[in-house]
């Protein structure tokens, strides 16, 4: 199909009829932000002239809209083909093939001969509770790893690490080094000895309970790795991503917005800066359109951090800065370029997250920061399965868990934009 002689704007049809078309998507995208601009900039020019009306607000808000949904729909495609794509099987490991079979067995049949035995010959066990389940071969397991990376915008922004312990220690240099300039022969006065912090993060469980009959259990076509991987996905993404956004810390990981905060101008250690918007209650009035708060927010951050920093924010308020201009007139956010790439502001990426906060008094609707170097999660080696046939006959259960541990690793490595 010719997309140029395409309707400009045609809906949630277009959007289907390309659902598995990245191309397509970027330049209905690219289209739609081209009409937007043109339109909105119409509209402030009425508003300007005394001319404003509801017509014309209401074919802006439709058309941004639509950049909304064309962009959720390449976003949802990214998913897809970053989730067939990655991972792959390693090196043979004839141990771990033979724990592969007997969980097969166990999975569809309940049988469990020798599993345990296994678990340790293929080196898969975590020092568990025995009778908390057994550990997943290692190609589902990458299985529901990957899932979760490209459905997370958490987890595809900040660092992802193992642990094989319970709790993860690390320390950190919090400042306090100093140095000085001498001559040949002066003397050398002991300098300021730098300040060591430590960090404690202790895995919390997560857990899914997805279900299937035993029919289709004993379907032998039936592939076990995806079906789990797929439906337990679901359910981790969304309590995941909750938590890296807003968990309080208790039974679950500390999320960004659980942390103390400062005005940036007096941002210490142990808190994460905020540049105010300067407007009560959202980010635009007669004075101010948001584009300045949003650039003081870029400059917040140190020039060594903006190197990898991206924007979160929800969809909405997405949808919201997508009409700031800078002084010059030109509008901060742009269209993503490509395929597999997001929309950028100023430059860096824009990753959307729903559980971010809408834009209201005191509030912070808009993180940016190098979240790599910010934010840290971490993995408890293995994935458990108990499978249960009883509680809800006739499906049969399949209690999942998996131990994850989440919070901040660096403060100043991350900022937030706060309604005031």
């Amino acid at each position: 199909m010719n997309h140029a002689l395409r309707p400009r704007f045609s809906g949630i049809a277009a959007v289907r009829a390309d659902a598995d078309n990245p191309v397509a998507l970027v330049n209905q995208i690219k289209s739609a932000f081209e009409a937007f601009k043109a339109e909105n900039d119409k509209q402030i020019s009425d508003i300007r002239k005394g001319l404003g009306d509801v017509v014309q607000a209401e074919k802006v808000d439709r058309i941004n809209t639509e950049i909304t949904g064309l962009q959720k729909a390449l976003d949802e495609l990214n998913v897809k083909m970053a989730a067939g794509q990655l991972g792959g099987a390693g090196k043979a490991d004839p141990a771990k093939a033979e724990h592969k079979n007997a969980f097969g067995r166990f999975f569809r049949k309940g049988t469990e001969a020798g599993l345990r035995e296994l678990e340790v010959k293929a080196k898969l066990t975590t020092q568990s509770d025995p009778d908390g389940g057994y550990v997943v071969p290692e190609e589902m397991e990458a299985g529901i790893d990957r899932v979760l990376g490209t459905m997370s915008a958490m987890r595809s922004l900040a660092t992802v690490r193992r642990m094989g312990a319970p709790t993860y220690k690390k320390l950190v240099n919090m400042g306090g080094a100093s140095a000085g300039w001498v001559g040949e022969n002066d003397a050398r006065p002991e300098t300021s000895t730098p300040r060591l912090g430590g960090l404690e993060f202790t895995a919390m469980e997560l857990y899914a309970q997805p279900a299937a009959t035993q029919t289709m259990l004993d379907d032998g076509d039936m592939d076990i790795e995806a079906w789990l991987a797929d439906e337990v996905s679901i359910a981790f993404s969304e309590q995941e991503g909750a938590a890296f956004i807003a968990g309080d810390g208790n039974k679950k990981p500390k999320g960004l917005l659980a942390y103390d905060t400062v005005a940036n101008a007096n941002y210490a250690w142990g808190k994460i800066g905020f540049i105010a918007s300067g407007v009560s209650g959202g980010l635009t009035d007669g004075t101010h359109n948001g584009a300045d708060a949003l650039i003081d927010l870029y400059y917040a951050l140190k020039a060594g951090y903006r190197n990898g920093a991206a924007w979160l924010m929800s969809d909405a308020v997405m949808g919201t800065v997508r009409k700031f201009k800078d002084g010059d007139g030109n509008y901060l956010w742009a269209a993503p370029t490509a395929a597999a790439e997001l929309p950028t502001m100023l430059g860096k990426p824009v990753q959307t997250d729903d559980n971010m906060p809408a834009i209201a008094a005191n509030k912070f609707p808009i993180a940016f920061g190098d979240f790599k170097r910010g934010y840290l999660i971490l993995d408890r080696v293995g994935v458990r399965v108990l499978r249960d046939p009883y509680t809800s006959k006739p499906n049969v259960l399949f209690y999942t868990t998996k131990r994850v541990a989440g919070g901040v690793q660096n403060y100043e490595a991350i900022k937030f934009l706060k309604v005031a």
